[in-house]
């Protein structure tokens, strides 16, 4: 069995780090460079997803082994980067950065800090969140941009009410960013956080109530289009675009992205080709991103042939093809169940060495599996883990379900040891499908491992695995293991906010 117990997991934590400790020293005097190879960021990540929460702190054990020399900036983006991608625990990414602050040999980048402020609202933190943000406009201001007003923003915008938003807002100016006047940008951020959660109505009112104080530019309109298109009503989007233009607005290359992108989105292709006549007619040359949506839509028409005549353009335009275009020409291909000519174009992103990204690896899984071709997923699926690649939550979940649904267990718990010992924590809907696949088989006791990984690495799990996994406990006379569990769910929701959903009923159920 893969998993650990925890006074295992502290044992090794702590060899890991003494290693590091004496390592890194060495690779900062023989690399000139930064030193956040993927070896030690893994590492890192691994050892603070890792660490027992909440019921040791994290900051003494990297204070113990981590020395100053071997933390620079960039080491430090790099792990924050891993935490973000791998859902860790925000508790644990703001004690890491707070730790970066004090001993980091070089400053922290902008980049840093707006991961940590990701993750900690990510996990509605938000009290933490605004105490981190509070601490860097007195101490580290520079630190302080555009984007990091973005996310809390967009956070409490998805969370809380328009009041709170608003409130924010108003707080971000008063006491954040005290040496910056707001202006237009500012407001641009502000409207981005309800049009990316598409609250048009939201949106339209701050607009309103604010277009006096700042002047909109074309970013602005751009902004409160791609609300409209977000939402999926076409007429919204091509009534907003003419009152763009009756309002003295030019049309820019951005504005007619969106609105092909609302087209092609409706399986529109031919009114996506016509708008991009009209681009070009404007004397406004489509970019990469254009050409791509079309590719994209092209597929959604379940035209492949047309996808691939305009892939071909590219050069013609001088545009060279990135992996968002080589993605949506193998999605196009997909969709027109033509897989091979998507994996051939898998070989030649290799042969060119453009790297596949988590789109390239989830389409090319979706494609497989479309076709039941499971020996295909499984050679992909080995060719990425070869590549030490990690895919993104959607795509993790997609063959969680394929490997629990075809039998193969072993697949799925190979995926979950792999997630583990890169130092991330699989999303709880992973988590769902292998609990119910292990239990539905009889193999409780690695179903219980799984779920208390998640629990110590500070993560909430669903209700129903819970449910599945106390009936099956009960079932085999495993009372203890349930406490054991029990109390690790209890300790969590002492702290961390509970999931969204029947949390109350979830609580309830664990005699909270």
């Amino acid at each position: 069995m893969f998993m650990l117990n925890g006074a295992r997991n502290v044992a090794q934590s702590s060899q890991i780090l003494q290693k590091l400790a004496l390592i890194i020293p060495v690779a900062f005097r023989n690399h000139r460079r930064s030193l956040a190879s993927w070896v030690e960021a893994d590492e890192i990540a691994r050892i603070i997803s890792e660490h027992p929460f909440p019921e040791k702190p994290l900051y003494p054990l990297l204070s113990q082994h981590i020395q100053p020399p071997a933390l620079n900036n960039e080491l430090a983006e790099d792990i924050l980067g891993r935490l973000f991608a791998s859902h860790s625990n925000g508790l644990k990414a703001s004690e890491f950065f707070r730790f970066c602050l004090t001993h980091c040999q070089s400053s922290l980048s902008p980049d840093a800090f707006e991961k940590t402020l990701h993750i900690l609202t990510r996990m509605r933190y938000f009290d933490k969140a605004w105490e981190l943000m509070e601490k860097i406009g007195k101490s580290n201001p520079s630190l302080l941009t555009l984007k990091s007003m973005s996310i809390i923003l967009a956070r409490t915008a998805k969370f809380m009410s328009y009041e709170d938003t608003l409130e924010a807002f108003e707080r971000l100016e008063k006491n954040i960013f005290i040496d910056r006047k707001f202006g237009t940008e500012e407001f641009n951020v502000l409207l981005r956080s309800f049009c990316t959660q598409r609250q048009m109505k939201e949106a339209k009112s701050v607009f309103v109530k604010m277009y006096n104080r700042f002047v909109p530019n074309t970013k602005t309109m751009n902004i409160l289009l791609l609300g409209f298109k977000e939402s999926g009503d076409i007429t919204a989007v091509e009534l907003f675009y003419h009152e763009m233009v009756r309002r003295g607005f030019k049309p820019n290359a951005i504005t007619y992205g969106i609105r092909i992108d609302a087209y092609c989105k409706r399986g529109c292709f031919g009114d996506g080709l016509r708008l991009l006549e009209e681009m070009e007619l404007a004397n406004c040359p489509p970019t990469l991103e254009t050409m791509t949506t079309l590719i994209h839509g092209a597929g959604v028409a379940k035209n492949a042939s047309r996808a691939r005549q305009l892939f071909d353009e590219l050069p013609s335009r001088n545009l060279q093809p990135d992996v968002g275009a080589y993605n949506a020409l193998m999605s196009s291909l997909i969709r027109a169940r033509e897989v091979k000519s998507a994996l051939a174009l898998m070989d030649e992103m290799e042969e060119k060495q453009i790297g596949h990204d988590s789109s390239s690896y989830h389409a090319m899984f979706s494609g497989l599996m479309k076709t039941n071709d499971a020996e295909g997923v499984c050679e992909i699926y080995q060719g990425m883990i070869k590549r030490n690649f990690v895919p993104k939550t959607r795509t993790v979940v997609m063959l969680m379900k394929h490997f629990c649904q075809n039998q193969r267990l072993d697949m799925a718990l190979s995926l979950w040891k792999y997630l583990i010992e890169k130092g991330y924590c699989p999303h709880s809907h992973a988590l769902d499908l292998l609990v119910t696949g292990l239990c539905s088989r009889g193999r409780v006791l690695e179903a219980f491992e799984c779920c208390k990984q998640i629990l110590e690495r500070g993560r909430h799990m669903n209700q129903p695995s819970y449910l599945m996994l106390k009936r099956f406990l009960l079932q085999g006379r495993q009372r203890e293991r349930l406490n054991e569990i029990e109390s690790l769910i209890k300790k969590l929701l002492r702290i961390l906010p509970p999931p969204k959903g029947p949390s109350s009923a979830f609580q309830t159920t664990c005699g909270l």
